[in-house]
């Protein structure tokens, strides 16, 4: 919205409700315009437009409408939309989505105000991705690679640890040779207090935080809180990205918590709900989020999107996952019986994808076995889950020799390839070589999807040989 709207004043409230202000008489207001609330007292608030029909404006207001009277109050109509000063300053701080210090340091000082809703990149000058992005967590590296970029979204359950998965990426990611220009952007949506604090001790303890940007709004704050922080966080990454040239990584943790307020939104609009309750704009919503990720033709810089939501119950069909599923290039997903087994990240590789990963893996960028090797992961551990299914009716004394190789090849996957520790940073050649220290428990006649040229050049047998 341009300047030359001007600030208009009216004191006429017909309604309150909830988070929602209506004032009545207004004509002009404008979607996502940015209002400011003076209380009876002098106390003043911010808030947007969510809503606005014949002569009726509804006002979100950020801070909650606790002791607002329909009386006495003044709302102002400021003309533009919510802008926060974004500053590479911020790297290393912790602010709330509308730009405010949480960590008891300053406010930005030089930086540039932005309109938090941002520009989407134009496709026509989309870069596609191919640079291979190390978690060093081989689950992800080896099976299921990031590319600078690419947004890909973890779907975790309740209770399982997605919060000390997502820090200890935000803390150990990189992009190989370009170490310095990397930077995280670490959007916290709605997160309880306990979990505040477990981000700030990690990225403050690791020395993490030099590199992080965090941008927090807390479980009990106004649900516009929560629907604003992934915009912040976003509009920060482009302005790191494409304006200092950086490779960002942007982790937004719980986009549950992001829908959840959406609906609590709508439903206090008293609009007509969709699929499970949630405002059937919800995927458009959605859709205009993820898509602030990717590479500009010409910009050196570019923004590679982890988000990471809970399914409820444990539901990869519930409107979330699934809505993000057909926005997103794949998913790594998290699984209950590997977490129940101990193993840590859990992440099951069979349901888990990542749509590029082939475009950035093998010869002179990851090396040169990576796609094989990955392969052969996938089908022998298919095998060995099949097996287990076999071996639970059979018993395991009735499985063929090879079979109970399998076996032994799965819980060997799980224990050394997939379980890792919390601190535990692995480059892709340690997870490519734990990757051919398992898959040589195997016979060598099933290591069909390998040439044998890598066989040869990687398998342990051949390595004393030489």
């Amino acid at each position: 919205m341009g300047s030359s709207m001007n600030v208009r004043e009216y004191s006429n409230i017909s309604m309150i409700k909830g988070p929602l202000v209506m004032v009545q008489g207004v004509s002009d207001s404008a979607y996502n315009e940015l209002v400011e609330v003076e209380l009876a007292n002098g106390e003043k608030r911010r808030g947007i437009v969510v809503d606005s029909q014949k002569g009726i404006s509804v006002v979100q207001v950020f801070e909650g409408t606790r002791g607002i009277s329909p009386v006495g109050t003044t709302v102002r109509f400021l003309g533009r939309g919510l802008e926060v000063k974004i500053s590479e300053e911020m790297l290393g701080r912790i602010f709330n989505p509308l730009g405010d210090p949480l960590d008891n340091g300053p406010m930005v000082i030089k930086g540039e105000r932005r309109d938090i809703n941002g520009e989407p990149i134009n496709p026509a000058t989309r870069d596609y991705p191919e640079e291979f992005i190390q978690t060093g967590i081989s689950a992800i590296d080896g099976l299921n690679s990031l590319l600078r970029g690419q947004k890909l979204p973890i779907f975790s359950g309740s209770g399982l640890p997605a919060n000390a998965l997502a820090a200890q990426i935000a803390k150990q990611a990189t992009v190989r040779g370009e170490e310095s220009n990397f930077a995280v952007v670490f959007g916290a949506i709605g997160v309880r207090y306990d979990e505040a604090l477990f981000f700030r001790k990690f990225f403050e303890e690791t020395g993490a935080i030099n590199r992080v940007a965090l941008i927090m709004s807390l479980a009990n704050e106004p649900p516009v809180m929560k629907t604003l922080t992934p915009k912040t966080a976003l509009t920060l990454a482009e302005y790191l990205a494409f304006e200092q040239d950086m490779h960002v990584l942007a982790i937004l943790i719980d986009m549950t918590n992001y829908c959840e307020a959406l609906r609590e939104i709508s439903a206090s609009k008293e609009e007509v709900p969709g699929r499970g309750g949630y405002p059937g704009y919800m995927y458009t919503d959605l859709a205009q989020t993820y898509e602030r990720a990717g590479k500009v033709v010409g910009k050196k810089g570019s923004i590679t999107q982890m988000p990471i939501l809970t399914m409820p119950n444990d539901d990869i069909t519930h409107p979330i996952p699934d809505l993000t599923g057909y926005i997103t290039e794949g998913q790594i997903t998290l699984d209950r019986n590997l977490y129940n087994k101990g193993i840590y990240p859990p992440i099951n590789v069979l349901m888990s994808l990542s749509r590029l990963a082939k475009d950035g893996i093998g010869e002179g960028k990851t090396r040169d076995d990576h796609k094989d090797v990955s392969n052969q992961l996938f089908a022998s551990y298919a095998k060995a889950v099949d097996t287990r299914g076999l071996a639970a009716i059979i018993g395991e004394d009735s499985l063929s020799e090879t079979d109970r190789k399998y076996l032994m090849f799965g819980d060997l996957f799980e224990r050394k390839f997939v379980s890792q520790g919390i601190n535990e940073n692995r480059d892709i050649e340690t997870t490519l070589d734990i990757g051919w220290e398992i898959l040589s428990v195997l016979p060598e006649r099933e290591l069909t999807n390998i040439k044998m040229d890598y066989i040869k050049k990687y398998h342990p047998a051949y390595r004393g040989k030489k």
